[in-house]
């Protein structure tokens, strides 16, 4: 049994999160900049289904990203060099968050539910959510969002329309936050695309 916070409860230790399902946390509070920037310092993300509360997560283990340690593989080298994408930040992030709640091959749902879009929107708005954008002829070719957090992104999701869009940006995404001190991305979900990438 998970705790159901109420607005002004604080978060357990995550050392309190479940192993199965692996690193839910808690339920219920809200989706307001303060919560959800004391979720990320501690390790803890929103995930949850449309029609769910609120659902918590620390995973253990989970999935993270050294910036040194990004493997960029010959053909996704050459699409950076040749400047396949035009890459922008920051100028689209709704839409790149509305995309990466598109349905997906082999999925039901979106946990980029109305409420997610407009807490994160609003974290972009005080300057603490990203995205980074891959441009292809003047239309949104792929890209992903985030929270950028001290030294630490937290990556949130990322899409594609076209071959290495989304690779890209995230290649472009490891330049941007090494000369930020940036130490950790945090994938927080395993998988193997991101493992393919030096996850």
């Amino acid at each position: 049994m998970i705790p159901f916070l109420r607005p002004d409860d604080p978060f357990p230790p995550v050392s309190k999160a479940l192993r199965a399902p692996n690193g839910l946390l808690c339920a219920g509070a809200d989706l307001s900049p303060p919560r959800l920037l004391d979720a990320y310092s501690r390790g803890i993300f929103p995930w949850f289904s449309e029609g769910d509360p609120i659902l918590w997560w620390s995973p253990h283990p989970r999935m993270v990203l050294f910036p040194d340690e990004l493997k960029v593989s010959r053909s996704l080298r050459k699409a950076v060099a040749k400047g396949l994408f035009e890459t922008r930040y920051d100028t689209a992030f709704g839409e790149v968050m509305r995309e990466c709640g598109a349905p997906r091959d082999g999925q039901a749902g979106t946990w980029i539910v109305p409420e997610m879009v407009a807490a994160y929107t609003r974290l972009h708005e005080l300057g603490f959510a990203h995205s980074v954008e891959s441009w292809k002829d003047g239309r949104l070719a792929g890209g992903l969002y985030g929270i950028l957090l001290g030294r630490a992104f937290f990556g949130e999701s990322m899409f594609s329309r076209e071959t290495d869009a989304s690779k890209v940006a995230l290649v472009k995404l490891v330049e941007r936050v090494r000369g930020l001190g940036v130490r950790v991305i945090d994938c927080q979900q395993a998988t193997r695309h991101l493992a393919s990438l030096g996850a």
